[in-house]
């Protein structure tokens, strides 16, 4: 009897810690769906879609089994599935997943699997608060990996984005593309915001996404200029054009020619600055001096050079190509700058020559007819003669590798000189005299880069006809194939369509500041990127764009 009734004190409490293990793992449960549902999300809120599925498996977690049957592990962790990083340029495709996701934190490593990739490992890891570890085999939890290798049919500015198992793995077939993914999970973690698990899968529509620049009419600060590289470099474009000589301004030290230098301009170091942050970012740096028009600045040095009717009466801005000093002076600028801007692309302008906008240029201008015929020949004409000057400027530039573009309205109908086939159109109006359509370069087998001023133009003062480009008309009416006014050219010509270019003239270079300027360009660049990114139907609203948009800044 006594012993019986000492063993029974036993049997309560080994009924009492059943007890508290089942309430142990109910709670356990509980807390592991309450974690999973704060972990997930880029910002705490989740669609009709992820509530649903997010319900479905906090049932599976208690349950022993999940969908069809399957035995599913019990207690375990839940998360809703992912969605797209909301980013802009948006991304090409995301396979989404379950899982956490990832978010920077403190002692957490960005590691290269190739030494190439060194320079934007450090970029990310400085722009993230994290430590650039290098070139690293090892796995910790964390980490943020970049390597060559996969992407999207071997285009170089392809990349894939995987978030797992509270890792990054960004990889592509380039450096480019690599730095492209890095951009895309800066601005998916930007504001405290998580890497949505799963796999992105990204590449730009079109390989021209640039921005020009007039710095020849109006005067912008090297720290402005990096700012917008910055800027540039985190949307994913790729050129910035700069257009530094003109009738008002040529405005980059020169070391052949001092003399035709402003007073306001960027040294050669500064210069080389500009192009060093632009190659960090992916960014190639494209010149352009305008010949045989927008010389003013040249032939104010050197007034003889200057272009004169047959009454005597000079032409502005106008060099005169029947001299020979003339081609020598453009071609010794030509020679200086290209070792200032590394790459493979030069603009050589080419447009509005004033010789070519009266209604006879052979009596207007006798030498330049005289010189045509003596160099091509009976019936050649003051056309022929700019388009040798042409294909004479893009031959200097051809000698330093450089693929040359000039503007449409430097190309002529009829001509016996016809320019080079290799000379790629940088299609801006088709207001010019005898202006040609977009058709006409196209169904020559012509490449063409769009910068239709009917949307691409931001031109300071609204001279003319001109308005200030907003960005919600070209997120909505502007694709790469809309060349010229509001109409897109056929779809067979896309891939002869190179990309574009949004551009900053500033014919009334007063009529806004630098800060006025970047704060005005600042929505049509997103958009413009947007559209040469992928050149469909965007899924976002502009108002939802716009949102984003604010939330990224």
């Amino acid at each position: 009897m006594s012993r019986h009734r000492r063993r029974a004190p036993a049997k309560r409490a080994l009924k009492q810690t059943w007890v508290l293990i089942v309430a142990v793992v109910v709670v356990t449960v509980a807390a592991g769906v309450s974690l999973g549902l704060l972990a997930s999300g880029d910002d705490g809120e989740s669609s009709g879609s992820e509530q649903q599925g997010s319900a479905a498996t906090t049932s599976q977690a208690a349950s022993p089994t999940g969908p069809r049957g399957n035995p599913t592990p019990s207690p375990t962790r839940s998360y809703p599935l992912s969605k797209a990083p909301q980013i802009i340029p948006a991304v090409d495709s995301h396979t989404a997943a379950r899982g956490p996701g990832w978010r920077p934190a403190r002692g957490e490593r960005v590691v290269v699997s190739d030494t190439e990739l060194a320079d934007e490992g450090k970029l990310i890891a400085g722009e993230l608060g994290l430590t650039y570890a290098g070139r690293k085999n090892d796995v910790r939890a964390g980490d943020v990996r970049l390597a060559l290798g996969d992407g999207e049919g071997g285009n170089p500015e392809s990349y894939s984005m995987t978030v797992r198992g509270g890792r990054v793995a960004i990889s592509g077939p380039g450096e480019a593309g690599v730095f492209y993914g890095t951009r895309t999970l800066k601005q998916a973690v930007h504001d405290g915001r998580t890497a949505p698990e799963g796999v992105v899968r990204d590449g730009p529509a079109k390989p021209v996404r640039g921005f020009m620049l007039d710095i020849a009419r109006k005067y912008f600060t090297a720290g402005w200029i990096e700012d917008r590289v910055r800027e540039l470099g985190d949307l994913k474009f790729n050129q910035l054009g700069l257009h530094f000589s003109d009738d008002q301004g040529f405005r980059i030290a020169s070391s052949s020619h001092p003399e035709i230098v402003s007073q306001q301009h960027l040294t050669k170091a500064q210069v080389r600055k500009i192009v060093k942050l632009a190659q960090s970012r992916h960014i190639q740096v494209v010149p352009e001096i305008d010949s045989p028009g927008h010389l003013g600045a040249v032939i104010a040095a050197h007034p003889d050079l200057q272009l004169r009717n047959v009454n005597g009466a000079a032409t502005r801005g106008a060099i005169d190509i029947s001299k020979p000093e003339s081609a020598e002076i453009v071609d010794d600028l030509l020679n200086e700058y290209a070792g200032l801007f590394p790459g493979d692309q030069w603009h050589l302008g080419g447009d509005e020559y004033q010789a070519l906008v009266v209604s006879s240029p052979e009596a207007s201008y006798p030498q330049l007819a005289t010189a045509a015929r003596e160099a091509y020949g009976a019936g050649a004409t003051v056309a022929d003669l700019a388009t040798g000057w042409l294909n004479d400027r893009a031959a200097t530039v051809r000698t330093h590798d450089r693929t040359p573009r000039a503007w449409n309205d430097g190309f002529f109908r009829n001509t016996k000189v016809q320019p080079d086939k290799d000379i790629q159109v940088a299609y801006w109006t088709g207001k010019e005299i005898g202006a040609r359509a977009p058709v006409e370069y196209l169904s020559t087998g012509r490449k063409v880069i769009n910068y239709n001023d009917e949307f691409l133009y931001y031109v300071l003062g609204e001279p003319q006809t001109f308005v200030y480009p907003t960005g919600e008309r070209i997120y909505e009416q502007w694709t790469p194939r809309v060349l010229r006014g509001t109409t897109a050219v056929p779809a067979k010509y896309d891939s002869q369509i190179l990309g574009g270019s949004f551009a900053v003239w500033c014919d009334l270079a007063n009529s806004q500041t630098q800060a006025q300027v970047a704060a005005g360009i600042r929505m049509p660049l997103r958009a413009t990127v947007q559209k040469l990114w992928d050149a469909g139907k965007p899924q976002l609203t502009w108002a939802e764009f716009k949102a984003l948009a604010d939330r990224l800044d």
